[in-house]
């Protein structure tokens, strides 16, 4: 199946397209058109430069959505060894939509989890389309905290748009369930790693991302709503989404100035689905350096630390009115005009 092509990169496919022509004909027809596929691969990437360095966070949006960018199975099959999956909440059922077991990364024990989505229409029925459900949550707190009573870091790659917010995931208490979540993993003593590698949408991602270190791809976004769902409360239309994406401020350089995310992880240009090996390799010294760091931490130095990133998140200043602005003294012997 080929790359779906977004709206902005139509000049980009166009040039693609060209560059294939003349080298089907250079090939075929014995005709030397060498200079001119040289010319045009030049100006291809030049137009690649100046459309990916140039993205709004709309345009960021979409290809954090991209179907063929790697998933959270793909960063395990490829960063991870001996994965052993574990399955169930063992309350209800297992939640196919999140995934995660025990793995070594660079020879070291850890709990990886994460959000999955499909590839085709049969995968993503059955991975609910990342969308988690409670047991879904039930279940990486319970690996989270089996990962805590063997002492091994835990790691989350984050991917969905949000929890499933139907009816039956509703009746089974979808908002308890990230709560509780929420609460017991700042009880963990182990360090805990997440990293939003697509979309990270409302309590969906933060159900399993209260880490020590967030991380966050180049391309990928973290909000409170979906750009689509905040049009929808707001405008009343969906279609004022991209005014929405940008007033989210849910770039990974809008989160890193605000605090919400400790680093960027790069991608290849055009996005992480271009090229598996360099984005994975970006991926692995990222996740190597900070493992690292927090693992000669404490348990209470890390309880602490995962403690007030989160309440400096919310710190904010506000500019004084100029009703509020403080009245200056009169200077000695000056009555005033009034």
């Amino acid at each position: 199946m080929a790359d779906p092509i977004l709206v902005f990169e139509k000049p980009i496919f166009e040039l693609e397209k060209k560059i294939r022509e003349l080298e089907e004909l250079n090939t075929s027809d014995n005709i030397d058109v060498s200079n001119e596929i040289t010319m045009l691969g030049s100006k291809l990437l030049e137009t690649m430069r100046a459309i990916y360095e140039t993205l709004t966070p709309w345009q960021r949006v979409q290809l954090a959505r991209h179907p063929k960018r790697p998933y959270t199975m793909d960063y395990i099959n490829m960063l991870f060894s001996d994965f052993l999956e574990f399955h169930g909440d063992r309350r209800f059922r297992d939640d196919a939509a999140i995934v995660g077991g025990f793995a070594k990364f660079e020879g070291r024990r850890v709990m990886v989890l994460g959000t999955q989505k499909g590839r085709d229409m049969k995968e993503n029925v059955y991975r609910n389309f990342g969308w988690p459900s409670p047991e879904g949550y039930r279940k990486a707190m319970r690996l989270m905290e089996m990962a805590n009573k063997a002492k091994v870091p835990v790691i989350t790659f984050i991917d969905t748009p949000g929890a499933y917010p139907g009816v039956a995931s509703e009746e089974r208490h979808i908002a308890e369930a990230i709560a509780v979540n929420l609460r017991d993993m700042f009880a963990l003593t182990v360090p805990v790693i997440s990293v939003i590698i697509g979309e990270g949408g409302s309590g969906g991602a933060i159900g399993i991302g209260v880490g020590n270190r967030i991380l966050i791809m180049e391309n990928a976004y973290y909000s409170v709503i979906t750009p689509e769902g905040c049009a929808a409360i707001l405008w009343k239309n969906r279609s004022f989404a991209e005014v929405a994406a940008k007033s989210l401020c849910l770039t990974a350089s809008d989160l890193l100035k605000l605090k919400v995310a400790d680093a960027i992880i790069p991608e290849p240009l055009g996005g992480a689905h271009k090229d598996y090996l360099a984005t994975v390799e970006a991926m692995r010294k990222a996740l190597k350096q900070h493992l690292g760091e927090l693992c000669k931490m404490s348990p209470s130095k890390l309880l602490d630390q995962r403690y007030h990133k989160f309440r400096q998140i919310s710190e904010f200043t506000e500019a004084p009115t100029e009703a509020e602005e403080p009245i200056q003294d009169q200077p000695s012997g000056q009555a005033s005009d009034e």
